[in-house]
């Protein structure tokens, strides 16, 4: 048992915990923490030179930190010196040993990124999911969402980053990359995501978003037409799939003279119900961990980072769900 120092009784007063501890205490519990762990192993230093490296557990937890509060290798370093509940999941003791710095955190980030394990850790958490019996089969909710980028050429080599591009959306123009996500239609966990620039079309990435036994696709006017596309046609399982796409508002109109109920509105809404659940991580991503702008150059490094983000977006509505028991027990 750990021993309590003066801050830990201290705040064992206070009169209730705050969102952020509640969020790490629900994160900390679900999380399979040994499994992850044995993932960045065999590409970890064994520290045979050198200075000994710092524990596994301890900079995958300081590298999700970093994820969920969108801070900077400084600042997640700082974070430690002034937020109790960051320190406490954690688990560092400044009476044993120091935080590790900034320097350490950025190998072991890209250490993460050049062996794809934010790809193992998504797939990990998706798959179970589906052993645990939460995530359903059958249909998928596509769509995609812009993520800003720096349009500044104020840098060492005096362009943009030459992967993002521009894209206009109504009568606004957007620079920066598309995050392209497949959501299961029955539980709105989402099971894959690619990543494009901005300027290719959503539709152009939907058939690696359809999972093999699905038979129905939801999407938004922008996935019109969808399935007399070559590479839709061309595939035996996915030209048998029922696309049903929202028509646009022009589409469903009638004259005001007809009285009688407006089926194709009610049909729409139908559709809409269900496709609006793929909305539901784009906020959590955006609003909740604050990731609406990119933090890197390249769309590799920045996806690299999205599959620990919606990673960590099935467990928060894993989590909201009260479904921990279920997840944990796979």
């Amino acid at each position: 048992m750990k021993q309590q120092t003066f801050s830990d009784l201290e705040y064992a007063s206070r009169r209730r915990q705050t969102k952020r501890e509640n969020f790490l205490n629900s994160m900390n519990t679900i999380i399979p923490w040994t499994k992850w762990v044995e993932m960045v192993r065999p590409h970890y230093p064994k520290g045979d030179r050198g200075r000994k490296p710092r524990e596994i557990e301890t900079m995958l937890r300081m590298y999700l930190l970093q994820n969920w509060f969108n801070l900077s290798d400084e600042g997640i370093e700082d974070a430690f010196y002034d937020s109790y509940a960051i320190r406490t999941f954690m688990g560092i003791d400044f009476l044993k040993e120091q935080a590790p710095d900034a320097t350490t955190l950025l190998h072991f980030r890209h250490l993460i990124e050049n062996n794809g394990i934010s790809k193992l850790i998504f797939d990990d958490v998706r798959d179970r999911l589906d052993k645990a019996g939460l995530l359903m089969h059958g249909g998928t909710v596509v769509d995609a969402t812009i993520v800003a980028a720096l349009s500044s050429t104020k840098n060492q080599s005096g362009e943009r980053d030459p992967e993002m591009h521009q894209t206009k959306k109504g009568n606004e123009w957007h620079y920066g990359m598309k995050i392209h996500s497949g959501v299961d239609a029955g539980s709105g966990y989402v099971h894959t995501i690619t990543a494009t620039s901005a300027n290719e079309h959503d539709i152009t990435e939907t058939a690696k978003l359809v999972r093999e036994d699905d038979a129905v696709v939801y999407g938004d006017s922008g996935y019109l037409g969808i399935e007399k596309r070559e590479d839709i046609k061309s595939d035996n399982n996915l030209r048998q799939i029922d696309f049903r796409i929202n028509k646009r508002p022009s589409q469903n109109k009638i004259t005001a003279r007809y009285k009688g109920a407006n089926w194709d509105k009610q049909i729409e809404n139908r559709k809409s119900s269900t496709r609006c659940k793929v909305e539901h991580p784009f906020l959590i991503v955006k609003r909740q961990f604050g990731y609406s702008k990119v933090s890197y150059r390249g769309i590799a490094k920045n996806l690299n980072r999205f599959f620990m983000l919606f990673a960590s977006a099935n467990l928060v509505m894993c989590v909201r769900a009260g479904r921990q028991k279920e997840f944990c027990g796979v």
